[in-house]
């Protein structure tokens, strides 16, 4: 029984709340049992969601069991590349930190695959959290090397089905893909940082735009992080102003404080940012609602986030409107698929977050186009890539703001052969 509920019955039984304080009494209790029933109603329809496979595992009749599964090197690039026992064959482009995280896919993930038969993989991702005690290593350093070698087995299942990556995990919601341009440059003076957002918005045929707000929380020595006074208050009017028919969004990667926020966030309000992503640290789940509670403005978090745990508190709890999973650091596409379904099913939508360079741009429209919650933007950092590819389906140009989807089987993109081949393959 809550502390305050107890204080509530003993002042009842000595006669110490006079009728009209003992009506006020009832009543929060009756909402805040309105509330805890609200959270509960939508922890069943996360657990629900969260329970539903995602791969489409009767697309495969027969057994596709993973005889090789290698990573391969080409300096400090990765690729993944898995073969089962009827000889197909499926690649995927590594993240581009997994040279401080190969050791982890070679020692603590590639044996678990091995033997597995590739339509179990809504099984094999949760199982192989429990293997050799996973889960000590949960967030990046497990997720980025567990998403590249899903990334790889469910190309391996696309050729074999002859379908695209998204209707092995859903449906092809959204042919074309729409992308806001996403910016950096926080640690720079206001004019060249504004100076580089300017570059960036022309480079593209881009509707949206994000920036960055406060202050730069790593890659410092700056033991304060205080940043140059008034800066942020100072760019947020100004891009509104320079690109008055953009869409905006505003990206703070957990600098503030839930009062800094509060204040931001109703500077973005006034400037019809559409949503405030990260605005305090993204595991302070509290401190998340109460900023959420605080503003009109959508709030957005879930890129660093490395659980369901974390994503089912904050949505079950109303502290989340735009729910960002980042397939690379969350472990691969179906385990993103699942968060999205939990957003879903309480009425949010998804806009993951975007990162990896080489191909993380095609996974990421992908997962967009997998959705039917999908938001109206979504992340985009550039075409430029170390991977020489073919693709025959799209033309992967922005067009109107919008990206065409590849529909080719898995992924939609052909390796160069030769590319391939200048790699070595790394040994455990």
């Amino acid at each position: 029984m809550h502390t305050d509920r107890r204080r509530f019955l003993s002042a009842v039984a000595l006669g110490g709340l006079s009728a009209p304080a003992l009506a006020v009494s009832r009543a929060g209790e009756a909402a805040g049992d309105r509330r805890s029933a609200d959270v509960e109603a939508r922890k069943a329809k996360i657990d629900a969601a969260l329970a539903r496979p995602v791969l489409k595992r009767e697309l495969f009749s027969s057994p596709i069991i993973i005889e090789r599964l290698e990573l391969l090197r080409l300096g400090n690039n990765f690729l993944c590349r898995v073969r089962s026992q009827d000889g197909a064959e499926g690649l995927s482009v590594a993240h581009s930190t997994m040279s401080r995280l190969f050791p982890i896919f070679l020692q603590n993930l590639q044996p678990f695959f091995l033997g597995k038969d590739a339509r179990e993989l809504d099984l094999i991702l949760e199982k192989v959290f429990i293997y050799g005690f996973n889960f000590r290593y949960n967030g990046i350093s497990l997720g980025i090397p567990l998403a590249t070698i899903e990334f790889a087995i469910l190309d391996l299942l696309g050729r074999i089905a002859g379908r695209p990556v998204p209707q092995l995990v859903g449906e092809i919601h959204h042919p074309q893909v729409a992308v806001y341009i996403a910016t950096e440059w926080r640690e720079r003076p206001l004019d060249e940082s504004f100076r580089l957002i300017q570059g960036a918005v022309a480079e593209h045929d881009v509707t949206a735009l994000k920036i960055k707000i406060g202050y730069l929380m790593f890659m410092t020595t700056d033991l304060r992080n205080r940043g140059p006074l008034g800066k942020t208050e100072r760019l947020i009017p100004l891009v509104r102003e320079a690109f008055p028919g953009l869409t905006l969004y505003a990206d703070a990667n957990g600098y503030y404080d839930v009062a800094g926020a509060i204040r931001v966030g109703r500077i973005l309000q006034e400037h019809k940012f559409a949503y405030f992503e990260e605005p305090v640290m993204y595991d302070h789940f509290e401190d998340i609602k109460a900023v959420a509670d605080a503003l009109e403005l959508p709030v957005a978090n879930g890129e660093q986030d490395q659980s369901f745990v974390n994503f089912r508190w904050l949505l079950a709890n109303g502290g989340l409107e735009v729910v960002q999973p980042d397939n690379y650091y969350f472990g691969g596409l179906i385990r993103s698929m699942k968060v999205a379904r939990m957003a879903a099913a309480c009425g949010q939508e998804v806009i993951p977050h975007m990162s990896g360079g080489g191909l993380g741009y095609i996974y990421n429209i992908a997962f967009a186009a997998a959705m039917p919650n999908a938001g109206a933007h979504h992340e985009f950092k550039g075409f430029r890539t170390h991977v020489p590819f073919e693709c025959k389906t799209s033309p992967l140009k922005i067009v109107k703001g919008r990206i065409q989807v590849p529909t080719g089987p898995g992924w939609g993109v052909d390796l160069d052969p030769d590319f391939i081949r200048k790699h070595e393959v790394v040994k455990a």
